[in-house]
Order: C-alpha cells, then sequence, then structure tokens
C-alpha cells in the first residue's frame, strides 16, 4: 500500500482538494497532514520539535508529494520535508495547485517549485552529499540538514557536481495535467 506524506503551505486551502481526492479511493491513506492548531504547537516548542514532528510523520510513508502554491517553495519546513524524504529514499513528486479554484472560484497565481530551489552537492569521492539552497542571488549550504553519507559510492559522472532537484523529480499540474485522473500514476500506485 502507498502511504503518502502530503508536504504544504498550510495556508493554502486548495492542498485539500488532491489530499481528499487521494483519500476517498478504498485503502488509501495519508501520513503527517498537520491542521493549524498541532502546527503552532509545535512551532511554539521550537525548531528541534518541528524536526521531531515532521520526522516522525514520514515515518512508514514511501510518497511525498508536495503540493505547490504560490508560497510553498518560500516556506521553510517544506525545504526540510523535501530533503528528508530524499535520504529517507521516499519517491518525490510535485504538484501545482495554483490552477484549483479558490473558495472564490478564482485560480492563483502560480508559485515556483521548490525543487527549482534545492539542489545535492555530492563529494569529489562520490560518498557523501550535502544540501544546498538558492538563496540571496547563490548556492548556500541547507542548515536544517547538511547532508549526508551515502550507502553506495556515487557513481563516477556525478562526483564533484551539483544536482538540482528539478532535474530529478517531476512536476505536475493538478488542471493541466488531469490530476484527478492521472493522480494514481503519479504516486505510483
Amino acid at each position: 500500500m502507498t502511504k503518502i506524506y502530503f508536504s504544504h503551505d498550510l495556508d493554502d486551502p486548495r492542498v485539500d482538494v488532491v489530499r481528499k481526492h487521494w483519500l476517498a479511493q478504498p485503502g488509501h491513506e495519508e501520513a503527517g497532514f498537520f491542521d493549524a492548531l498541532t502546527w503552532a504547537d509545535a512551532t511554539m516548542a521550537g525548531p528541534s520539535t518541528i524536526r521531531r514532528l515532521l520526522s516522525s510523520a514520514l515515518d512508514n510513508t514511501s510518497v511525498t508529494c508536495v503540493l505547490i502554491g504560490p508560497q510553498t517553495s518560500s516556506r521553510r519546513w517544506v525545504r526540510y520535508e523535501i530533503v528528508e524524504s530524499m535520504e529517507r529514499r521516499n519517491r518525490l513528486l510535485g504538484i501545482h495547485i495554483n490552477g484549483i479554484p479558490d473558495k472564490s472560484r478564482q485560480p492563483g497565481p502560480a508559485g515556483p517549485s521548490p525543487f527549482e530551489q534545492l539542489a545535492i552537492a555530492i563529494s569529489e569521492d562520490g560518498s557523501s552529499v550535502k544540501i544546498l539552497q538558492y538563496a540571496h542571488n547563490a548556492w548556500l549550504p541547507y542548515d536544517d540538514k547538511p547532508g549526508w553519507p551515502l550507502a553506495h559510492p556515487a557513481p563516477p559522472h556525478r562526483r564533484g557536481k551539483r544536482i538540482q532537484l528539478s532535474t530529478l523529480y517531476r512536476v505536475y499540474d493538478w488542471i493541466t495535467d488531469n490530476g484527478a485522473h492521472n493522480f494514481e500514476k503519479w504516486v505510483g500506485g
């Protein structure tokens, strides 16, 4: 069974369309969808509590679906969920949700993909990766989860290279790519 973690901007109500579509199918479940109250409590406790909460929510998941709205890429903890999912070897994908009408029946502005703003830097010997984020017009170290050793060395042609996540993970559009029909194929379910 595919257990999905939905990574999203807490302030975007469009995420419920995709989430509810998944949950409406027999035998489907999700992990780690936080409401505003749970999130507010964790935020008051501090970053280490948030990291533990998110890491725990990702336990036993195989897919992380990043629901991309206008502000998603600027959210610190969405980036953390992506990086943590990579380390766990979850299948990762993004879905633009800005075309889903809001309460006033209007689509929202498109936001950039967070996969465009994250990269891995593979060590020269291929034994580890460091995480980079694009900020202030430069690729800078990502502080919330700097990197990890690799179980198997990276292939020689990847060693010493920086690889933007947008080249590794697919991003779809819920409306133009017919998410209501294709979502299960996208997540591999």
